[in-house]
């Protein structure tokens, strides 16, 4: 039987740059969930009898919520839901599943990196026909259908046994349990010379894949155990769990901290890799030498031709505006376009889908390309090992090569997390305020060239994005940027990102918080971060 029942609106359901995400006990409240998923429902056309993919990446709450969206869907029209065993899908499975299905759209449920327990955090994201998540039109929508919503809809019935795979039903709707790796992996295999991958391990290659007890263990284990022949005991903190083993799911050098020592080590693997909570962000690390996000997007797309999915060759790069610009120098080299977008997977989608890019990565540890719409961890990996068997040099050898080819783009993010949100805000808007004002001045020792507040302006609809980060352009090639980020549940988190480009040959081995000092310096007397924040240094510096 379908039930209406009445609610309350709330008034904090405004999804960020990646969904909702709130405290598990907030998302807890009453109807709060159910709120939320029939606000999507309500502010969606044409899904009667149509098929939903959903699932996450294991984390606390999850198998409740994937209750809740089964029923709500049943009640609500849809007529086939895919979800994945165990209420498990990886970020970009299931973006490869509504693609690859034809589905109408999908729920996600993870805060990605975020750490997960009882107290901890909780997402729901929708995406949409492409695989993408929601643009901005359909996230407004939303929000506003959830300040509101006065009902929702729902079937009564039981829990369904989401550990086996099969069909069943939902009233009239057909719920379909998928392997949640089987459709992934088989991509994969048709993207990278697994035979000259496989022959790479059987050579003595060693690994290690640190799956940081989130949704990628049960995928990497397949694909390199089981596919690929790497040894057992490659994948490391492979089991997903409620509360990712007590740790932090987010592949960086702090919360990566075991691997990375591991890889700096007297005799270390020859690669390090790593992904997130859901399995859409990757660490990647050579024997002695930690590998920037920035220079992965760079050094993948200046080598993609080497996997037989890329070997036709990139249509373009696009890279998200923080990240820096050692993409753009390769884009230039191979003559094809170079996108500068806002952060956020979906500003990504348009180019994609309009056949304008091929690769696209954020310098949060995100990468991807056109084989689905969301940044892809797992693969950016195995694109790094199809490189490393083609050209069977060593990681280092390889970076090395690019920066003297291509001059190394030094680059740091430091993080002010969990800070007071109105300090934070106000010393965005002081720099905003100042921006015509900052051309000609000298700090620590830098002279700022130009400061500008960033806008995108999407070459395929047209649309402008607008206040997406100050930056500031110093002479001689070094770069500041200033932005709040949408990811956090708690308080606001200031990233600043700092770059300085080296020519090479020489200079290019610098530690780079030694390469940057002045930058460093100069942003934080021109932007006031110790005297607004109350902050020393920064909480993570990657």
């Amino acid at each position: 039987m379908i039930r209406t029942v009445a609610t309350t609106a709330y008034d904090d359901q405004k999804p960020g740059t990646s969904g909702l995400r709130k405290k598990v006990p907030h998302f807890q409240q009453e109807n709060y969930v159910e709120n939320f998923v029939q606000s999507i429902f309500d502010s969606l056309e044409g899904f009667e009898g149509a098929t939903l993919v959903l699932g996450g990446d294991g984390r606390y709450f999850n198998r409740e919520v994937v209750q809740i969206v089964l029923r709500m869907a049943a009640a609500n029209g849809f007529g086939r839901v895919l979800v994945g065993r165990g209420g498990l899908l990886s970020t970009p499975a299931a973006s490869n599943l509504i693609r690859s299905r034809g589905a109408f759209g999908g729920i996600i449920l993870s805060a990605s990196h975020n750490p997960g327990g009882p107290t901890e955090d909780f997402g729901i994201k929708y995406n949409i026909a492409n695989g993408g998540p929601a643009p901005e039109r359909i996230t407004e929508a939303i929000f506003a259908k959830s300040r509101a919503i006065t009902e929702y809809r729902i079937l009564d019935a039981p829990d369904l046994d989401l550990d086996g795979t099969g069909e069943t039903r939902l009233g009239d709707m057909v719920v379909e349990i998928v392997d949640p790796v089987a459709d992934y992996a088989a991509l994969m295999e048709r993207l990278f010379d697994f035979e000259a991958i496989r022959a790479l391990f059987a050579g003595g290659f060693r690994m290690s894949y640190d799956a940081m007890h989130a949704v990628t263990g049960p995928y990497a284990r397949e694909i390199l155990e089981n596919r690929l022949g790497a040894p057992a005991g490659t994948v490391l903190n492979g089991d997903p769990l409620p509360d990712f083993g007590g740790h932090h799911p987010d592949p960086n050098l702090v919360h990566a901290r075991e691997l990375y020592e591991r890889m700096m080590a007297p005799g270390a693997p020859d690669f390090g890799a790593a992904s997130d909570g859901d399995g859409d962000r990757n660490l990647i690390i050579g024997r002695g030498i930690f590998v920037t996000p920035s220079d992965s997007l760079a050094l993948l797309a200046a080598n993609a031709h080497l996997a037989p999915g890329y070997a036709q060759g990139l249509k373009g790069i696009a890279r998200s505006m923080p990240t820096s610009a050692a993409a753009d120098r390769v884009a230039a080299r191979l003559g094809i376009p170079l996108f500068e977008t806002p952060t956020g997977w979906k500003f990504f989608g348009n180019l994609l889908d309009a056949g304008m890019a091929t690769l696209c990565g954020e310098e949060s540890a995100g990468t991807g390309s056109d084989h689905v719409r969301e940044k892809d961890g797992l693969w950016a990996v195995l694109l790094w090992l199809n490189i490393l068997a083609a050209r069977r040099q060593s990681v280092r050898e390889i970076v090395e090569d690019h920066w003297r080819t291509f001059g190394r783009d030094y680059y740091t993010r430091h993080d002010y997390e969990a800070l007071e949100t109105e300090a934070a805000t106000a010393l965005i808007d002081d720099l905003r305020d100042r921006l015509s004002d900052l051309p000609g001045t000298e700090v620590a020792g830098l002279v700022i060239e130009r400061a500008d507040d960033f806008a995108y302006h999407d070459p395929v609809d047209a649309s402008t994005s607008e206040r997406q980060g100050i930056r500031l352009y110093f002479t001689g090639g070094a770069r500041a940027v200033f932005r709040l980020s949408g990811t956090g549940t708690a308080g606001a988190t200031l990233r600043v990102y700092l770059e300085r480009f080296a020519p090479g040959p020489d200079g290019l081995d610098r530690d780079p918080q030694e390469a940057l000092a002045d930058v460093i310096a100069a942003a934080d007397a021109i932007a006031g971060i110790r005297k607004r924040t109350g902050r020393e240094a920064p909480d993570v510096i990657t």
